[in-house]
This record gives C-alpha cells, structure tokens and sequence, in this order.
C-alpha cells in the first residue's frame, strides 16, 4: 500500500464557507492560492470563437511555445528551444512529471518547511521521501545555501520556490546563486517552481535557469495570468531530456485542453489587463499589513511575491484547523491553516491570500479587527485565572 498523504486543510475550510454561503452567509474567500479575476477579455473572445469554429482534439499548441520562448529571452535572458517545452494541464501534473522523470522510489528531496502542500504530498505519493528543512522567520521562511550544504546526507533533489507559497517571499539574486553551486558540488538536481513569477512587488522574480541552465522549470497561467480554472502550465526541461518528459506526459496525461492553449496564447500578451490585477493585489498587500499588527498579527515576512501574508497566530491557538474554521464561521472570512504547510509549527500559522478585490480586502479587515480583538482578551482572561 503507498504511504498515506496528508488531507488539503484549505479545501475542508473551503468546504464549510461555500455551505455558509448556501445558507445565505456573506463569505470572503481568502482560503485558496487563486485570482478571483477571470482570463483575461481578449483570451475569452478567441475562445469564444475556437468554441465556435473547431472542433479541437488532442493537441500541443507550436504557437503558444514559440511564444513562451520569447518570454524567457525577454524576460529573463535565457535562450530555450521550444523543444525544451511540455504544455501540461496545469502546474500539478507537471510537479508530478518533473518528479516521476527524474527520481527513483526511494529518492530524497529536499523541500522548504514552510512549503507547499503538494510537495509533500507529491513525494509521498510516488514513493520517494520529502526531507524538509526548517526555515524560520530569520531566513524569511526561505531555503538557503547554508542549510542545504547542512543536509546529510546530499538529498537526490531540490524543490524551490521564489515567490514562495504560503509566504510569498522572494530568494535574492546571490542567494539562488549560491544554492545553484551548492547543489552542483553536491549533485542535486534543482526543480524550480516559478508559478508565481510576474508577481512581485519590488524585488525582481528571477529564474533559477539564470544560475543553473540543468534546472527543471515548473510554471503554469494560473496565478499572474488569472487562468486557474483553465488548467494551463508547462514544464521546461534539458534539452537532452525532452523526450522522457514528452513520453511521460503522453502516458499520464495526454496533453492539456486545446481551448486552453487558444486563450492562453492571446493572454500572454494582454500585459496592461494583468499589470491591473497586480495593481490591485499591491494595494490588498499595503492595506494588510498596515493593519493586521493591530490585530496581534504581527510576525510576518512581508511578501515580496504571490499574493499570501503567512501570519503567527500561536499566542492564541495552537490549533490552526480549529482556528481558521471558528474564525470563517465567526467573520464569514476564509482562511488556510497553517498545518497545510507546515506539519511541525503550521498548528500556530494561518495563510490569508489577498488575490481578491480591494472592497473585499476592506470588508474582511472591518470584521476581523473586532473577532481578533475578542479573541486576545479572551485569551489574557485565560492566562491571568490560571
């Protein structure tokens, strides 16, 4: 029997808000990692009119991977071949590809702890072991070079991600760097999730094919193109290793949605529509963390990426699940427990995305403030009789 996963927490939380909301509850869903705008318009028209006109089929788009081979040279400055490109149905499976390509059972990866709770998941699942490093708040809930040389025995591979998820900090330019040497003197084979690339709010979002060009790349349109419900990614791999990749895909998948493919070719040149989006997601940032300290919340890395405030809430739960539904059924505001992504600390963390929109951001902080308030002196009631 394969070794069991851990439960999605977010998506049990999601549950109780949408049976709130069928219940006539006004509920604000800050629980799940997705924009709550749609595809871009122009996207949507030229999907309209596939829907219209073709009949489509089984299908990788040569347009749309010379186009995002145009991203990285512009972009980034790295020079691909389109060859290079798996178009896949979203970020999950081409984790799950990169991974059942590279890795044998068995095989020991290195992740970030706080990360991602697919990586976990993922590893499990395929039978290999995740080794997850803690990263506390003095390295902003990021991996480093130094804590990577530590691990021993060498892990077989790295599981990066710059912006982060639930955190959304960002590794700096000499950091990845760094990380690219120690996993060439030790070799690590690196996979570098960079579904968040596009959202940043200062720092740049660099690639890790900047620093090591045998990195495996993982994106997807579901984050800064707004595209979550397409199922939309791609994965980039060695040259040397793209007929493994393709022939994995074909196996498991198939290829992604044709109509996908359609819009997303056209959304990746909408840049003033989605540079709105980030707009608003910069504003959602600013108002959080200029209020959530007043709230008690105030150990957290400020993002620099995605669309997350990872934030301690051990001075009144040790029980995050349990925390997050109280405070959904409480406020109507739905949050992820920390657990998702942290097994050992998440119990005393909660993640709020603020991928919604500013009047939302706004009607979530006016009915927080008076919960979070009640909360601490119930606490302090607490403490002071025992």
């Amino acid at each position: 029997m394969a070794e069991p996963i851990d439960p999605f927490h977010a998506i049990t939380i999601s549950g109780v808000a949408h049976e709130l909301k069928s219940q006539g509850r006004s509920i604000i869903h800050m629980e799940f990692g997705q924009p709550s705008t749609g595809a871009p318009k122009a996207a949507i028209a030229v999907a309209h009119q596939v829907l219209d006109t073709d009949g489509m089929g089984y299908w990788e788009s040569a347009p749309l991977k010379r186009r995002i081979v145009r991203h990285y040279a512009e972009t980034y400055g790295v020079e691909i071949a389109p060859e290079q490109l798996i178009l896949t149905c979203g970020a999950s499976p081409a984790l799950v590809l990169a991974l059942a390509m590279t890795f044998k059972p068995g095989a020991r990866v290195a992740t970030a702890r706080p990360g991602y709770v697919a990586y976990r998941n993922s590893l499990k699942a395929l039978g290999m072991t995740p080794v997850e490093v803690a990263c506390g708040p003095e390295v902003r809930f990021q991996m480093t070079a130094a804590a990577l040389a530590a691990v021993e025995p060498a892990p077989a591979g790295l599981i990066l991600a710059s912006p982060a998820n639930p955190t959304g900090t960002i590794i700096p330019e000499a950091e990845l760097a760094a990380i690219a040497q120690v996993c060439r003197e030790r070799g690590i084979r690196i996979i570098s999730d960079e579904i968040y690339h596009g959202l940043s709010y200062g720092e740049p979002t660099r690639s890790m094919l900047e620093f090591e060009p045998r990195a495996i790349v993982i994106n997807s349109f579901s984050k800064y193109f707004s595209m979550a419900a397409w199922r939309l990614g791609w994965l980039l791999v060695p040259r040397d290793e793209a007929a493994t990749a393709r022939a994995y895909m074909g196996a498991l998948f198939l290829t992604p949605p044709s109509l996908s493919q359609h819009a997303a070719l056209v959304a990746m040149d909408c840049r003033e529509e989605l540079e709105g989006h980030l707009e608003v997601y910069r504003t959602n940032r600013s108002l959080l963390l200029q209020a959530l300290p007043a709230l008690g919340l105030d150990a957290i890395a400020p993002p620099d990426g995605a669309f997350y405030i990872y934030a301690r809430v051990g001075h009144l739960t040790d029980d995050s699940l349990a925390f997050c539904e109280e405070l959904l059924r409480a406020t109507g505001v739905a949050t992820a427990p920390g657990l998702d992504f942290d097994p050992v600390e998440g119990a005393k963390f909660i993640r709020m995305s603020f991928a919604v929109s500013t009047p939302e951001i706004e009607e979530a902080l006016r009915r927080l403030t008076p919960w979070f308030q009640t909360r601490a002196a119930e606490r302090r009631a607490l403490e002071a009789a025992t």
